[in-house]
């Protein structure tokens, strides 16, 4: 009779788990702060306890951190609203944007999604990131029909002569 070898099974202790290891934070934040401020005021020396200048000191960084943290905080939901506000900008117009493949694609931008980070511009089958839309031109429904030509007269100062479609010279 043959026996079909088996995995062990993973012993698990006091010391080793299954349990994920917690990630570091990556930004000194309040929480932070007041803890080490606990910990070296449990850990001073009895005999030479704290400055309170030194005291106020650290309390007073505590509360300009916290004000830059709410400042920072503020600052991003601007830049936020900011895109918002410039992706929206483009309905209706025509944007020019590099697609995945490298090719440079025109089109009139149709709709805006606020659902992402980045909002994303939708123009004809794609959909765009607004970082990704490299320019912005009237598009030609938009137009009036009539336009600029800056052109040279015989003293040789430039004047702007308005064309209309047909194209004579008003």
């Amino acid at each position: 009779m043959t026996i079909a070898p088996t995995a062990a099974p993973q012993a698990t202790s006091l010391y080793t788990t299954n349990a994920p290891a917690t990630t570091a934070k990556k930004e000194m934040d309040k929480e932070v702060f007041l803890t080490l401020l606990v910990a070296q005021l449990r850990n001073q020396d009895p005999t030479s306890p704290m400055d309170t200048n030194e005291m106020m000191a650290q309390s007073t960084q505590l509360a300009s951190m916290e004000q830059l943290t709410g400042l920072a905080d503020t600052s991003r939901e601007s830049f936020a609203l900011q895109m918002r506000i410039a992706a929206s900008g483009l309905v209706g117009r025509q944007v020019s944007f590099t697609d995945a493949d490298g090719v440079t694609r025109t089109g009139v931008a149709s709709s805006v999604s606020f659902a992402a980070a980045v909002p994303t511009v939708t123009v004809g089958e794609h959909t765009v990131p607004l970082d990704a839309v490299s320019a912005i031109e009237v598009a030609a429904a938009a137009t009036t029909g009539t336009t600029t030509d800056p052109s040279t007269d015989a003293t040789g100062t430039t004047t702007d002569t308005t064309t209309d479609t047909t194209g004579s010279t008003a």
